[in-house]
């Protein structure tokens, strides 16, 4: 949760967010219920083999707009 002097880095995308669950550096991971199926189980495993919280509740037009951008996001993640 952002404190009210900082905000909470968010990045959105595939391969991104997959830098930042393989690093560590992903606490929250969202991916749209909606995405195709090869980017629901690589996220879905990857969140699991390295303990990352995920939440799959989600459209991709509603992760765009928690994200801040203007386009469909199959998938986020909130930095530590």
């Amino acid at each position: 949760m952002p404190s009210e002097n900082y905000a909470t880095a968010v990045v959105a995308g595939f391969n991104q967010s997959k830098k930042c669950i393989r690093s560590g550096r992903a606490k929250h991971v969202y991916v749209a219920f909606d995405a195709d199926g090869h980017i629901l189980s690589e996220i879905i495993s990857l969140c699991e083999r390295f303990g990352v919280k995920l939440d799959t509740s989600k459209t991709k037009s509603e992760l765009g707009v928690l994200c801040g951008i203007k386009v469909d996001c199959a998938v986020c993640a909130f930095l530590q």
